[in-house]
C-alpha cells in the first residue's frame, strides 16, 4: 500500500484535536492496578543503531 507524505499529514492533522484533548483529560487519584511493559526497538541515531525502549503503562481505577 502506498501513502503519500500528504495523506498522513491530512489523517494526523484531522485526529489532533482527539489527542490533546485525551492528553489533557484528568487521571485518577489512586489506581490499584497498574500494568507495566516496554518493547525493545532497534533504531539508528547518529549514524549508530541503538536500543530504545517503548514504554506503556495501562492502570484500572476503581
Amino acid at each position: 500500500m502506498d501513502v503519500s507524505p500528504t495523506l498522513i499529514a491530512n489523517v494526523t492533522d484531522k485526529r489532533l484535536p482527539v489527542i490533546q484533548e485525551w492528553q489533557q483529560r484528568p487521571l485518577a487519584a489512586v489506581y490499584p492496578v497498574v500494568f507495566l511493559d516496554a518493547v525493545h526497538l532497534k533504531v539508528r541515531q547518529e549514524g549508530r543503531v541503538v536500543t530504545k525502549a517503548a514504554y506503556m503503562v495501562v492502570g484500572i481505577n476503581l
